[in-house]
Parts: structure tokens; C-alpha cells; sequence
């Protein structure tokens, strides 16, 4: 029988965490919204809890925590503020990336930078403007010259962009192949070619950076291109998978807030002499909402369990992730809208913090493979039907996605 209850270490760490948001996040929302940053005080917080490092391989100095720990610490800081996992320190994305894209070598390279500098940021310029006008792949270019490669092109939607010291960057390397036909590279951000464009003001998530990252005939080592261990889209797709399961934990979060807000008022508010909870229309939709989450998490649970247990078993692992990001992302959503409706007027005004979850569940959505694009690819595993890459990545022709 499977049981997905946290071991004494891992509910230390999630109890931890919890305490951490509801002392020191929950309280500063609107601050950190406001300030589209994170203050440094809770930056430095943040690394001395350990949990900008906690996936980072042992070998390469982090704590080489499991997936299902991570999605603990990650729902509860997205309970405390949905923008604080993105907003924080770490490698983010890039160390999704490097665990299925890097050799042992690269990840111990490139990691540990991030162990000795909890304040560094990382980032993954997938994501482009617009699909190419006359082919599949990418607008960006990464063409063979000498002993590397020369990147040309730019990228959309990038966390981080401009805050990150390492960039891992997608590109076209055979034009005639299409998805087929890409690859992955490291690059630095200080290297000659690199340029950032401005900020984007978006519908949430204030306190995140993105923005646009162009590549003007970037020179790239040979050691620095990322082959996937020997498969590359296999690689690719268990980035995504894993990726996704991250924002999943922390649609979890996010929902679960909205819920226990939206519980709260319905209790305080009275309507015709009885707290409005009494009425059906109002009880029935908390029960519903309350349901979702539990399901939702439990998903996410069992997908973090499956990537940590089965994780030679592809299409076991895909199909869990695909389905925990498609529920967590919908379920996020609808809390986030429905915790408007019940607070009503009052919803939609600032003062009332649900308004901030409706904006920061939709933005949320669009923070890795979207629902539909998972959706797809559990589809496709579910039909035994092939993994066609414009089918199951989230590719520019499908939606934009901020990575």
C-alpha cells in the first residue's frame, strides 16, 4: 500500500516553512507586491532556511532533497505569497534543467556556484514572441563553428531575466528537423552578446522578473551544450515534467489560501441575520473548492512520490506529472476566482487580498506547461499515442509560456 505521509524530516521541514510564511510572508504581501521584488531581509531569510539549494545534488554541495519534499516546502510557500518562490534566490528553472539536460560533470560546474552564493539567481530562456513564420523549432539559432557554437536569436518570457548570473538557452540546431531539432546551452550572463530587455508589468505574481533575453552571436564551449545524457528529448520532456510539478505544488499553495480565506469570511459576513456559509449557494462552493485542493494536492503528492521511486519509468512519471500540473493549475484558478465571488463587491476591491489570488492563479498558469499543454501530453500516454515534441512541449504555436 502506498502512503504519501511525510517522514519526520520532511514534516520538520514543511512545519519549518509554514511557520516562516505565515510569520513572515503572509503579513508582507501587499509589501512585497507593491516593491515587485523581494525584500532583501526575506531574501536572506530565505537562504539561511536552506530551500533555494534543496534539490541541488549532494555531489554538487545542496541538500539532494526528494521531489516530494520540495513540493511540501514549495506549496507552503506559495500559501504564504504565491510570488515568493518565483521572487527568491536559487536556480530555479536552470537546476530543473540541469538535473535531466547535464552530465554529472556540468551539474557539479554549474550548481555549486549557487551553494556558495545562496544569492544568485539562474534562469531558462525557453519560451519565444512567436512561432517561426515557415517551419517548426525555434527562432533562435545555435549554429556548430570550430570547437562550440555561435547562439543568435531572442527569447520571451524569461524568469529572471536580468537578475540571473547563468542561462540555460534553447535553440535550433538543424533547421530541417523542427522539434526534432533543437538543443540546450549554457550561457553566462555576462558574456559578450548578452542582452536583457526591459521588464514586463504583468497580471501578477508582481514580485517576479521577467522579461526579454537577446543572444547577438554569443559564442558557446562545446562543454557548455547539454545533451541529455544521450537522449535529448527524453531529457527535455522530464525537464518540462518536472518543472511543471513544481508550479503544481505551488498552484497547491495558492488555492489552498484563497480556500481558507474565502472560509474565513464566509463566516464573519452575515446576510438576512446569518453568516453567509449558512446559505447553500455559499456552502456548497467552499465544499467544492475544499475538495479540489485535496485532490489536487494528493496528485501532486503521488506525482513527487513517482519521480522520486520510478524514475527509470518514463512514461509512469510523465503521465503523473502532466496530470498533477493540468488538475493543480485549474484547481488554483477556480479558487482564486471563486474566493472573488464569495467576498462579492468587497472581491474585487485591493483592500481584500482575494483579488491579488484571482490575478496571481491566472499568471500562475502560464508559469511552465500550461494545463492544456499537459493535458496533451497525458493524452498522449494515456492513448499510447506518439510524443510528437508540438504536442507535448510547450512550443510557441500552442501558447508562450514564462519559464
Amino acid at each position: 500500500m502506498k502512503s504519501f505521509d511525510p517522514t519526520e524530516e520532511q514534516r520538520m521541514m514543511r512545519d519549518t516553512v509554514a511557520d516562516f510564511a505565515r510569520e513572515k510572508l503572509r503579513e508582507r504581501s501587499r509589501e512585497i507586491e507593491g516593491a515587485r521584488a523581494l525584500p532583501e531581509d526575506l531574501r536572506r531569510a530565505i537562504a539561511e532556511l536552506g530551500v533555494t539549494t534543496l534539490t541541488i545534488p549532494e555531489a554538487a554541495g545542496g541538500a539532494g532533497m526528494s521531489a516530494l519534499t520540495a513540493a511540501l516546502v514549495e506549496e507552503e510557500l506559495a500559501w504564504g505569497d504565491a510570488a515568493v518562490p518565483f521572487a527568491m534566490p536559487g536556480p530555479a528553472a536552470l537546476g530543473h534543467a540541469l538535473l535531466e539536460l547535464a552530465d554529472d560533470e556540468q551539474q557539479r560546474r554549474l550548481l555549486e556556484p549557487f551553494v556558495s552564493e545562496p544569492a544568485r539567481f539562474g534562469a531558462v530562456a525557453w519560451s519565444e514572441a512567436r512561432p517561426h513564420a515557415r517551419r517548426a523549432g525555434f527562432n533562435t539559432i545555435a549554429k556548430r563553428e570550430g570547437d562550440g557554437y555561435v547562439l543568435d536569436g531572442q527569447k520571451a518570457f524569461v524568469l529572471n531575466a536580468g537578475l540571473a548570473s547563468t542561462y540555460v538557452v534553447f535553440a535550433q540546431t538543424d533547421e530541417s528537423r523542427g522539434w526534432d531539432g533543437i538543443g540546450a546551452f549554457v550561457i553566462d550572463a555576462a558574456a559578450k552578446g548578452v542582452t536583457v530587455g526591459p521588464r514586463y508589468t504583468t497580471l501578477g505574481l508582481d514580485a517576479a522578473t521577467f522579461g526579454e533575453v537577446s543572444f547577438q552571436q554569443v559564442v558557446v564551449p562545446a562543454r557548455d551544450a547539454l545533451l541529455g545524457r544521450g537522449d535529448f528529448a527524453r531529457a527535455t520532456r522530464r525537464f518540462f515534467a518536472r518543472h511543471a510539478l513544481s508550479m503544481a505544488a505551488r498552484a497547491v499553495g495558492l488555492a489552498r489560501a484563497a480556500w481558507e480565506v474565502s472560509r474565513t469570511y464566509a463566516d464573519e459576513r452575515k446576510a438576512f441575520g446569518k453568516p453567509i456559509g449558512h446559505f447553500q449557494s455559499i456552502a456548497f462552493l467552499l465544499a467544492d473548492r475544499h475538495i479540489d485542493v485535496e485532490g489536487a494536492r494528493g496528485l501532486v503528492w503521488r506525482a513527487a512520490w513517482t519521480l522520486d521511486t520510478k524514475s527509470g519509468d518514463d512514461v509512469e512519471v510523465l503521465a503523473r506529472c502532466a496530470e498533477a500540473a493540468a488538475e493543480a493549475l485549474e484547481v488554483a484558478q477556480q479558487c482564486g476566482a471563486d474566493a472573488v465571488q464569495i467576498h462579492g463587491g468587497a472581491g474585487f476591491v485591493r483592500d481584500y487580498i482575494v483579488e491579488k489570488y484571482m490575478r496571481d492563479s491566472k499568471q500562475l498558469a502560464l508559469c511552465g506547461p500550461t494545463s492544456t499543454t499537459s493535458d496533451q501530453l497525458f493524452a498522449a500516454l494515456a492513448l499510447g499515442a506518439p510524443l510528437d515534441p508540438a504536442l507535448v512541449l510547450p512550443v510557441p504555436d500552442i501558447q508562450p509560456i514564462f519559464t
